[in-house]
């Protein structure tokens, strides 16, 4: 299964998929008494379902969803903000993405010292 990659013009995705992994995560940490049974609460397995399946139709399917979906189901380790650190680095990687394609074509028009214009 390989990742989709985020479209240059959904920026607006990437805020709504940061601002539902905070939330997420703040709801997790902050309202503890209603999570704090972790994998036995159905209320955060579905809170977790329901944010992993909202994450990968706003940006596709990445990896990093997988391991922040498996941790947020060991009691405990979903105090640890991971739907934030999923979110941010698949932005990293989608930013490293768009600056390496952006340099590929800057050289394909770069031919023997010549700058070609397109």
């Amino acid at each position: 299964m390989s990742e989709t990659p985020m479209p240059a013009s959904s920026g607006w995705r990437f805020q709504t998929a940061m601002i539902l992994a905070v939330a997420a995560d703040a709801l997790q940490v902050f309202v503890l008494p209603l999570f704090a049974e972790g994998a036995l609460s159905p209320v955060d397995d579905l809170l977790d379902l329901g944010v992993a399946a909202v994450l990968v139709r706003l940006l596709g399917w990445h990896w990093e969803f997988l391991p922040a979906f498996a941790a947020e189901l060991v009691p405990g380790l979903d105090l640890v903000p991971f739907w934030t650190f999923a979110v941010a680095n698949v932005y990293r990687k989608w930013k490293q993405m768009a600056i390496s394609e952006e340099e590929t074509r800057h050289q394909g028009r770069v031919v023997e010292g010549e700058y070609k214009s397109s």
